[in-house]
């Protein structure tokens, strides 16, 4: 899966969790962003993210991620 096709999904999973057609994401969007990217859908983007890549996340990466592109980077080692 190409980085493209992996930002493809990560912006439908992000439309979907925060439930906005309209939400436009970029490898640099952050928390700071989206009004409503909380810890707790922080969670709900993570567990989405596990289940559509069939991945599991360890807490030292969670915790490493600051944004959209560091959370395509990470799919991207882990699918390869």
């Amino acid at each position: 899966m190409s980085k493209s096709e992996i930002m493809n999904e990560v912006t439908r999973i992000f439309k979907d969790v925060f439930d906005d057609d309209e939400l436009v994401i970029s490898e640099s969007t952050s928390a700071e962003n989206i009004e409503d990217w909380d810890s707790l859908g922080q969670i709900n983007l993570l567990i989405a993210m596990e289940k559509k890549f069939t991945i599991k996340f360890d807490i030292r990466e969670v915790t490493s991620i600051q944004n959209v592109g560091d959370m395509i980077n990470l799919i991207e080692r882990k699918i390869s």
